[in-house]
């Protein structure tokens, strides 16, 4: 039998809600329809009341979706609203562990392009057989390579032969750095574009350092959400997952 949530003595209109979190009332409603908040009682006039308890639901998700995301912080949302609340806790866990494969995939880039750095300068080209000797592979594996559009050489017009020049070598050595970080050639393919359409490593530096930023910022909006979503399940009146851990 389902139970009605506490209301701690209060009645709260739509644009009770909304006000204090520059919604429209329209959202409100909208939150409700979705299993965001708690369903809400009616007037004996079929105008919707709330109470305290789909206040706290309110600040909840709205500090859940910075660092989750809309879908994510729904999904929990709804999981805790039909109390099934240990769903909701493996969301919360799935997230986590993005976030952490994230970092990891930082770490390695910054690896892979400190590796490179200052970006590879000598005059004069390079072929196909001292470049594979550098890297210790075969010849075989720069072809794929080239193949899979990670370098781009150009070929000399007498013999037909690869030519590498500095940037070619610098390609090079950002995918065999990656690839020894267990990266996929589809993996990587975004990152050399990327390198190419900055003109070298150096002006990535501000995009990893924007992408650290991200994290950190995105860690940190997970830990406010994770404080909201405690204080309102400590508000719930009933909590399978509470009772199950009891």
């Amino acid at each position: 039998m389902s139970k009605k949530p506490q209301d701690g003595g209060r009645r709260l209109r739509p644009v009770d809600l909304a006000r204090g979190h520059g919604l429209s009332t329209q959202a409100i409603r909208n939150y409700e329809a979705a299993g965001i908040l708690p369903g809400a009682e009616r007037t004996p006039h079929g105008y919707r009341t709330y109470t305290p308890l789909h206040a706290q639901a309110l600040r909840a998700f709205l500090a859940l979706v910075p660092g989750h995301g809309h879908r994510t912080a729904t999904l929990i949302m709804q999981s805790v609203n039909r109390g099934t609340t240990e769903d909701a806790l493996r969301l919360i866990d799935e997230s986590h562990a993005q976030l952490l494969d994230d970092r990891r995939t930082l770490q390695a880039v910054e690896r892979a392009l400190h590796d490179l750095h200052p970006v590879p300068q000598e005059r004069g080209d390079t072929f196909v057989g001292p470049l594979a000797r550098r890297l210790g592979i075969r010849p075989a594996t720069l072809r794929t390579w080239e193949r899979a559009g990670l370098i781009q050489p150009r070929r000399d017009p007498r013999t037909g032969y690869r030519v590498y020049g500095a940037a070619d070598v610098r390609d090079a050595l950002l995918v065999h750095q990656l690839r020894r970080g267990g990266y996929l050639l589809e993996q990587i393919a975004p990152l050399i574009v990327q390198v190419r359409s900055a003109g070298g490593v150096a002006p990535l530096e501000s995009m990893l350092r924007d992408w650290r930023s991200r994290l950190s910022a995105r860690s940190r909006a997970m830990l406010a959400g994770a404080a909201a979503l405690d204080a309102y399940l400590g508000c719930r009146p009933y909590d399978s997952g509470r009772g199950q851990a009891e």
